[in-house]
């Protein structure tokens, strides 16, 4: 099940003392999360069954099933949420998940395969495609943009990358 699991959100800790729980949410709208319910672990379970929500700043606010205290809202903080890829709504033409880049085969211009994307993180200054290359050893970044990706063959199984001639530092 792991693999079809798509990465919604993350427990901030408590707000407030009634068990509350804060909840960043990975989605467009936060609020959607509470459609999403009940949110589920790495693994699998049953993470956070959501009974009520408001909007906050970087997500929302929710009251769940699970956590009636503030120590267990706490103890809860930085625990990832999921839903299963079929729950969410099917992206728009010529949209994506950012979970489908993944495994896809990354080639240059003149088609040789540089690697595979490993994963997709964003440290705060935009996505990254963490590709592993094909010859083996150290994975690599590439910043996600229109530039350094300028075609994306979902479908098919891979993407155009134009890798700038300083972007080829293995990750450490």
């Amino acid at each position: 099940m792991r693999d079809n699991l798509i990465l919604v959100g993350q427990v901030g800790g408590a707000f407030g003392v009634r068990g509350e729980v804060k909840i960043t949410a990975f989605t467009g709208d936060g609020m959607a999360l509470v459609g999403y319910s009940p949110l589920l672990r790495a693994d699998g379970s049953v993470g956070l069954t959501l009974t009520g929500a408001r909007p906050d700043k970087k997500g929302i606010v929710a009251r769940t099933k699970e956590i009636a205290t503030k120590e267990q809202a706490d103890a809860l903080r930085g625990l990832k949420l999921f839903v299963p890829r079929d729950r969410l709504p099917e992206p728009d033409e010529d949209e994506f998940y950012l979970a489908d880049l993944i495994g896809l085969e990354v080639r240059d211009a003149g088609g040789e395969v540089l690697g595979r994307v490993r994963s997709v993180p964003n440290f705060g200054a935009g996505d990254l495609l963490e590709i592993a290359p094909a010859a083996g050893g150290q994975s690599w970044y590439l910043g996600f943009t229109r530039e350094t990706v300028p075609e994306l063959h979902i479908p098919a199984g891979w993407l155009l990358a134009v890798v700038p001639a300083d972007d080829d530092t293995p990750v450490e």
